[in-house]
């Protein structure tokens, strides 16, 4: 049985966004390194991910109704 996540990606990765984000669908136990490795989405392009509004790694694994957020590094000076 799938389960349906919320996914934001933004700046310059919002352009790897799939085409229902709000209801994504991944498997029951998928983390988010797998995630982002679906979306094409480089581990070292993603620097800051958060799971409902909290910091998170690679590693975490989604639940149903889950929003994750993804962040690519921000430069400036």
């Amino acid at each position: 049985m799938d389960i349906h996540i919320s996914l934001r990606l933004f700046a310059s990765l919002a352009q790897q966004m799939p085409e229902h984000p709000d209801r994504f669908v991944v498997s029951p136990g998928t983390t988010l390194r797998e995630v982002l490795s679906a979306l094409g989405v480089l581990e070292d392009d993603a620097k800051l991910i958060f799971i409902n509004n909290r910091r998170a790694e690679l590693t975490s694994i989604l639940k149903d109704g889950d929003r994750l957020g993804v962040f690519p590094p921000v430069g400036g000076g």
